[in-house]
């Protein structure tokens, strides 16, 4: 829906909404089972409950495209992610409370492991603990460049921001990180005349560090993605009329819920405590996006068994959800990470709403099959808020 026509169409209610992101939802069958990640993991909590739902499949940004989190988190919100493109650097800058400039640029860094020929073997760098990242970075703090100030901060496990402040930055910077094992990092070419110098800076930046991290045992390397600067977008709560709040442990995914104005609430534990905060705070918002990350983490680790348990471990969290009493319940997926593949991919992901107003009976599990089946259908991810507002009895009649 055009977000100008969803303003217009949006009404005060006073019901609520509920929006839980499974990361990297989407599973592929492992041969020897003819089932995916979902179809093989025991959830009879979400069996039961798709029983209940209207159930699809949604695609993130297009047919064959395979997405980042961000664009995938954008759609969902109702953000066409074509239009709405937001570097990943700002979003975890953003998600740690670093306070962008207007010519700050930032860029999502990885502390990696490289082989003996200076090829990427580890890209986390075996996830290593929030305080070594700390630590190596203080380390990269004597780097120095000409004509802009550097700035370092760790995000978490091997994540951290690079911020480069100065002026006449541009920000359209192809990424260092070839995202696969067994090649060595890129370097950084500038995509217009006025990110040339930023390329440029950004390459003098990598070959310092490299020679600082080189001995380390396992974070010997580093790459750079999602060069950006801050970006303004069109505010949620003003769009749809509701008061937004969300619920994510980690940064990147509080940072993109900020940047939409949704308000992110402290919930430094697992799904309990996440609920918690939810209950807790259940007066002063109408709608809450609730993020689980373990789902994605262990398809990008390729470990379909650990993939399983973690959907089964969300599964247990189900009734406590539908206690909470909204009036729409989503179960939706940013994108799919397929343990096969251990990466995103382009596959359609499955999803489900959970009203009084759905037509209930189509669907006898919460796997791909069966939403593939569903009632909903495969539709475009940016449908997926029009519809929760229109359940939740917050859309005007469209027309006379």
């Amino acid at each position: 829906m055009d977000l100008e026509l969803a303003s217009r169409l949006a009404k005060p209610n006073t019901t609520k909404i509920i929006l839980c992101v499974l990361d990297g939802l989407g599973g592929l069958s492992r041969p020897e089972r003819m089932r995916s990640e979902l179809g093989s993991a025991s959830i009879p909590n979400l069996d039961r409950l798709a029983a209940r739902s209207e159930v699809g499949l949604t695609v993130p940004v297009g047919a064959g495209i395979t997405p980042g989190s961000g664009p995938g988190h954008l759609a969902l919100f109702g953000y066409d992610p074509l239009t709405f493109d937001i570097g990943r650097g700002v979003l975890e800058a953003v998600g740690i409370d670093f306070e962008l400039g207007p010519d700050d640029v930032a860029a999502r860094g990885n502390f990696c492991t490289l082989d003996a020929d200076g090829n990427i073997s580890d890209r986390r760098a075996g996830r290593i603990a929030t305080e070594i990242t700390a630590e190596l970075l203080k380390e990269l703090a004597v780097i120095k460049l000409p004509g802009v100030e550097i700035l370092l901060e760790p995000v978490r496990e091997h994540r951290f921001v690079l911020v480069l402040r100065g002026k006449g930055l541009g920000d359209v910077v192809t990424t260092t990180d070839p995202q696969i094992t067994g090649v060595s990092p890129l370097s950084a070419k500038a995509g217009d005349a006025a990110s040339a110098k930023t390329a440029e800076l950004v390459n003098q930046f990598v070959a310092q560090a490299q020679a600082i991290v080189a001995s380390h045992p396992t974070a010997n390397g580093l790459v750079l993605r999602g060069f950006a600067k801050y970006p303004h977008l069109p505010q949620f709560p003003q769009i749809w009329g509701v008061r937004a709040a969300a619920l994510a442990v980690y940064p990147m995914y509080r940072g993109l819920a900020k940047l939409v104005g949704m308000t992110p609430l402290a919930c430094p534990g697992g799904m309990e405590e996440q609920i918690e905060s939810v209950r807790a705070r259940w007066d002063d918002f109408d709608y809450f996006f609730v993020h689980y990350k373990k789902t994605d983490a262990a398809g990008e680790d390729g470990d379909f068994e650990r993939k399983m348990h973690v959907l089964e471990e969300f599964d247990r969290y189900v009734p406590d959800l539908l206690n909470l009493g909204a009036d729409v319940l989503m179960i939706a997926g940013d994108h799919s990470t397929p343990a096969l593949m251990a990466a995103h991919s382009w596959h359609p992901v499955p999803f489900l709403l959970h009203s009084k107003y759905v037509r209930e009976g189509h669907a006898e599990n919460f796997n791909e099959r069966s939403c593939l089946r569903g009632s909903l259908g495969t539709f475009p991810a940016v449908d997926v808020t029009p519809l929760a507002m229109a359940h939740a009895m917050r859309l005007e009649k469209y027309g006379a």
